[in-house]
């Protein structure tokens, strides 16, 4: 070892700049593991968090967050009546992007079933669960939006009464929190010039139509909005989400409410196993061949400096050779100097880490596990970069330093 740290020492700034650029790219490897883990979290966070056993949506669709789902509030009342239930609440998910203080502002908003839901299961890092059926909503500190600040949405303008810290959406969109029939006027919102054409449209076919010429007072309900019309159906939801009792069968549940023609159901673990396979199958994939791909130019990158650094020590090599140093010492000196450089930027690329890593736009979540397998592949590619350097050293003659 005093043979790699005397040259160390020889070539100090060269090593030191070596060693920072392997660690910001062994960085980058480690960095791609802990977007995929963030990513997966961020998936599957909400779902278990809200601790629903079964997800009613659609008929034939994957649910609220893969694709649109539209279901009608009267499943509540249907699910309810379901041997084994003990609550059905409505869920109404959507995602928003709108101009805020004159930047973008993208959220995902998700409505709570009032008054049952109040959002006392988040954990709030400020303020307070919802206290009025109307106009209040808890936003997640990755918006920006501060306690007690006014947001105008739609027609309406709300309060933002808590903070959450870490609610994100599939994508990473900060996550905002109202009652369920805010969050579908927010949803469902239309312009007033769309309104009033639309009511236009209306008058001008009931005037062409024998039904409104011969009850003329039906005409007047033209004018109504939308909303208030009877034959229009209310807004409808994007998922009832069912709790059953302890100790009952959630399997038989679950197939009771499949054989109904117009909904499809899904446990937790279901509706998981949909996001991890569809949303984010893509993107794991994706980042694994990046990965791949950065150890790879990693490894050469180690393998062509110390490659480098051996042609560099040839005379020194050659002496050694010549005053008959066995080539298990120079040997030993190559692997020893690929060992440091490889943890040493394995240091480097962990510290950076945690300072960059907290500051990117999409949460980097590190596991025990990923950070060994990283230092695992790091030793072998040490061991493997060694090689080259090897080689030419073994190639080296003593009679090199008489001629030079």
């Amino acid at each position: 070892m005093n043979l790699a740290f005397k040259d160390i020492r020889k070539n100090l700034g060269r090593f030191v700049i070596t060693t920072i650029g392997i660690g910001m790219l062994l960085m980058v490897v480690m960095g791609m593991a802990g977007i995929y883990r963030g990513l997966l979290e961020d998936a599957t966070f909400l779902i278990h968090k809200i601790g629903a056993d079964l997800w009613i949506v659609q008929q034939d669709t994957r649910g609220p967050f893969a694709e649109l789902s539209r279901v009608p509030n009267s499943l509540v009342y249907r699910a309810q009546a379901v041997p084994g239930v003990t609550s059905a609440r409505e869920f109404v998910f959507h995602t928003i992007q709108r101009e805020h203080r004159g930047a973008l502002l993208r959220m995902s908003i998700l409505g709570l079933s009032w008054p049952e839901d109040k959002g006392d299961w988040l954990q709030l890092v400020a303020g307070r669960p919802l206290r009025e059926n109307h106009y209040e909503m808890i936003a997640d500190k990755s918006l920006g939006l501060e306690l007690g600040e006014k947001l105008k949405l739609g027609k309406d303008e709300y309060t933002i009464v808590g903070i959450t810290n870490g609610m994100v959406s599939t994508g990473g969109d900060g996550m905002a929190f109202t009652t369920l029939l805010d969050s579908q006027a927010i949803q469902f919102d239309s312009p007033s010039e769309a309104i009033r054409l639309e009511r236009a449209a209306r008058d001008n076919r009931g005037q062409t139509s024998e039904v409104f010429v011969q009850q003329p007072q039906l005409t007047e309900q033209l004018a109504l909005p939308t909303s208030q019309l009877p034959a229009v159906a209310a807004p409808s939801l994007s998922a009832v989400l069912v709790t059953i009792k302890p100790g009952a069968d959630l399997l038989k549940i679950q197939a009771l409410i499949e054989s109904w023609q117009d909904v499809s159901v899904y446990t937790t673990a279901g509706q998981e196993d949909l996001l991890v396979q569809g949303i984010v199958d893509k993107a794991r994939k994706q980042l694994f061949m990046f990965r791949v791909l950065l150890t790879i130019i990693a490894a050469i990158i180690m393998a062509l400096i110390i490659y480098t650094l051996t042609l560099d020590k040839i005379y020194a090599i050659a002496l050694l050779k010549l005053i008959g140093a066995p080539n298990r010492v120079i040997l030993g000196m190559i692997l020893q100097q690929a060992m440091l450089l490889g943890g040493l930027g394995y240091l480097v690329a962990y510290t950076a880490g945690m300072q960059l890593f907290p500051k990117f736009p999409r949460r980097v979540v590190l596991t025990n596990e990923d950070l060994i397998q990283l230092a695992v592949v790091v030793f072998i590619i040490s061991i493997l970069s060694s090689l080259m350097g090897i080689w030419k050293a073994l190639k080296v003659e003593p009679n090199e330093v008489l001629m030079s």
